[in-house]
């Protein structure tokens, strides 16, 4: 498909339509930081914006999109079932904190946050409740690697929607996005950038200049161009702007493979399989 628009979106297995970009919130602080970046990427056309509940930020996030005055069908709201709420029942009642410090009737993606041991099938059952009684659009996993969604799938009754992971040149994770696309679940991208690493690649750079852009911008077109949904983080306004400034360019094949091999297996995030 061609990825030509901000507005742009990827099918999930279920036919909800999600953006394939967005912003992401991670350590946007609660308050004014977070509301203003939210709010100036309405003001760029974002149209997803991902939170959690151990962000400490949802309430701030609701806030500013009722400031805003955005309708409710015109953005596409994640969150996420922390750690601590992983029983069926605590999932349930975690759901609806959420939406109440969001002030929403529903959120349009809710994710397990993490694979933790022995847990995440009960968790799972308890979002496969909330689903099943109309009351999200999708759900979906963060930070599942193949051992994780070997155990989950053979008991679910719904197949997550999306895998979201972190996900840059550096960690691609081949086996798992095969995985995921086995089993039709999106794959999307949490600390694309490698917390501004990127900056520091000779070869984006190299590719930036030929289309007159950052490395940062063409790690985010490199995502899009391989089928990985993308939510990079800010609060500055002018970075939540060019960002966002990757829909005017394309990365040749040449350009696309030669990314690719900048993989080695290299986090900068926690190791899932340390939950």
């Amino acid at each position: 498909m061609k990825i030509t628009d901000i507005n742009g979106t990827f099918t999930l297995n279920n036919g909800v339509e999600m953006p394939y970009f967005g912003l992401g919130t991670w350590q946007s602080n609660e308050g004014s930081e977070v509301k203003n970046a939210v709010k100036a990427a309405f003001d760029m056309g974002y149209k997803l914006i991902d939170t959690a509940a151990f962000y400490g930020n949802e309430t701030s996030i609701g806030e500013a999109i009722k400031e805003y005055g955005i309708a409710r069908d015109d953005f596409f709201l994640t969150t996420k079932l922390w750690t601590d709420a992983m029983g069926f029942d605590q999932a349930l009642k975690a759901y609806d904190q959420s939406l109440k410090r969001l002030g929403l009737d529903y959120a349009d993606l809710y994710l397990i946050h993490w694979p933790v041991t022995g847990k995440f099938k009960e968790a799972w059952k308890a979002l496969e409740k909330i689903y099943k009684e109309g009351r999200v659009k999708a759900i979906g996993i963060s930070n599942f690697l193949p051992v994780h969604l070997n155990q989950l799938l053979p008991d679910a009754e719904i197949v997550p929607a999306v895998n979201q992971m972190e996900f840059h040149p550096y960690l691609i994770q081949q086996d798992l996005l095969d995985l995921c696309a086995k089993n039709n679940i999106l794959y999307q991208a949490w600390s694309p950038i490698m917390q501004g690493r990127v900056l520091d690649i000779n070869l984006l750079k190299e590719i930036g200049a030929r289309h007159n852009k950052s490395a940062v911008q063409v790690v985010l077109r490199w995502d899009l161009q391989r089928g990985v949904a993308t939510i990079p983080k800010s609060v500055k306004r002018e970075r939540i702007a060019s960002n966002a400034d990757i829909f005017d360019f394309e990365l040749t094949p040449e350009e696309m493979a030669a990314i690719n091999k900048l993989d080695r297996n290299e986090r900068f995030g926690y190791d899932p399989m340390l939950v």
